[in-house]
């Protein structure tokens, strides 16, 4: 069984996501704290911004369509509601991989564990927004 996914839904929790880390990762927010944790010069130039942004845009596609496979799976084998299995299979998901991958680097790494917080802060984030957009936007026949 292919699991149903809405495309739209998965390309506007792309957009939203990648948004939220523009703001996330602003002066107005965290990038100077996130500078001085990470132990970056943002003075210095670095890999072409170019080239960041089209491998996060591509990745967080991909986040987001893995967590849309996910959710429809997780409804139908839990059959509830689609909103609420997209925020519990989100959380789930981020808890289980992205958390508990970044705690595992970031301490290999001796990276500050206040970095760690933050990223994993703008993860959780990031996923509840995906999970929101598909929850609210199931794909067509499903609910």
């Amino acid at each position: 069984m292919i699991p149903e996914i809405n495309y739209w839904a998965v390309a506007i929790a792309t957009v939203l996501s990648m948004g939220l880390g523009a703001l996330w990762y602003s002066p107005a927010l965290f990038l100077d704290r996130w500078a001085t944790l990470a132990r970056i010069d943002m003075t210095k130039r670095g890999a072409p911004v170019a080239l960041a942004m089209l491998v996060s845009l591509a990745v967080t596609f991909l986040t987001a369509w893995v967590l849309a496979g996910s959710v429809a799976i997780a409804w139908h084998f839990y059959d509830g509601g689609y909103l609420l299995s997209a925020l519990v299979t989100a959380v789930t998901l981020w808890a289980g991989f992205t958390a508990a991958r970044v705690i595992t680097h970031d301490v290999f790494e001796g990276r500050p564990s206040q970095l760690t917080v933050l990223t994993m802060g703008f993860e959780l984030t990031t996923v509840v927004i995906m999970a929101l957009v598909i929850g609210l936007w199931p794909p067509a026949g499903t609910v």
